[in-house]
């Protein structure tokens, strides 16, 4: 069995993002060579998310207004772990938005359904985040 893994670095300008890195987890699958396996995709820090869903506008707007709703950013005082920080609604968006995805890979492609896509959610940017691909398999 073969294992690959690389960091990808993402830096966004804003607080909030979403980013659609499923063009990058494919060129990591060429780069592994690995034609049928499992491809996992997580977040390595507590502010970020990586999730599948639709690459839609929309429906990315529709995420913001809700999480929004779920875990407000202000007032930052609402919040027991803001103090030194002012994140707390990014720790409970990650939450909800979750850490990591799984995929299989079949015949050299990752295996979505239709309109799948990986994305990177980005809950306390301006700042430097890593993701970790790991895929293993044959």
């Amino acid at each position: 069995m073969k294992s690959y893994r690389k960091e990808l670095v993402f830096h966004t300008p804003t607080r909030r993002a979403f980013i659609n890195i499923t063009p990058n987890i494919e060129q990591c699958l060429k780069e592994s060579g690995i034609k049928e396996g499992l491809c996992l995709v997580n977040a390595m820090h507590i502010t970020a998310s990586v999730f599948i869903n639709d690459d839609e506008p929309g429906l990315h707007r529709d995420f913001e207004k809700w999480l929004e709703k779920l875990a407000p950013e202000k007032p930052y005082s609402q919040y027991a772990h803001n103090g030194y920080e002012d994140n707390a609604d990014a720790h409970l968006k990650r939450s909800i938005m979750g850490r990591e995805v799984v995929v299989a890979v079949t015949d050299g492609k990752l295996d979505f359904g239709t309109w799948e896509q990986i994305f990177y959610g980005e809950f306390d940017g301006k700042r430097d985040k890593r993701v970790l691909v790991k895929i293993i398999g044959e």
